[in-house]
């Protein structure tokens, strides 16, 4: 009889270990909405701050008073508001699947609207590959996070 309690006890306590463990799934997940969350932060803050700049480095021109605005409403403030859900998303394991759910969404929509943009033409210049690569694999990477955290 008290060879099973003995057995019971470090039953319970492997049991106690493995869920204590960190699991490298979760921690890679919050490694990914980490960096993703210095990215959006990294742009929207350039963005909110020189928002001709800005889209003037990317060939884009936008002018006068309300350009500077739209700018900086819609690449900065949007992009410190998504930085701020993959921060919270890579601290509180409550908010983890809501970030991906926002990234699988958000760069979904780019991507496709990317590939809209490439069938109808024209072609952007080099320099949006770049856009088009790091939207495109932040979005495999929400998704592929997404199923390895599914029913958590």
């Amino acid at each position: 009889m008290a060879g099973n309690a003995c057995i019971a006890r470090y039953g319970r306590f492997r049991l106690s270990m493995r869920e204590s463990r960190p699991n490298l799934s979760a921690m890679m997940i919050r490694l990914f909405l980490a960096a993703m969350a210095a990215s959006f932060a990294a742009f929207g803050l350039w963005s909110l701050l020189d928002p001709i700049g800005m889209t003037s480095s990317l060939g884009v021109d936008v002018g006068g008073a309300n350009g500077a605005y739209e700018m900086r409403g819609v690449y900065g403030g949007v992009s410190l508001g998504a930085a701020v859900l993959m921060a919270a998303g890579a601290i509180r394991q409550s908010l983890l699947r809501p970030a991906l759910w926002f990234l699988v969404t958000y760069l979904g929509g780019y991507v496709f609207a990317r590939a809209v943009a490439l069938l109808l033409g024209p072609a952007p210049t080099p320099d949006f590959y770049l856009f088009i690569a790091f939207e495109s694999l932040g979005l495999i990477l929400a998704l592929v996070s997404l199923r390895a955290n599914a029913g958590r």
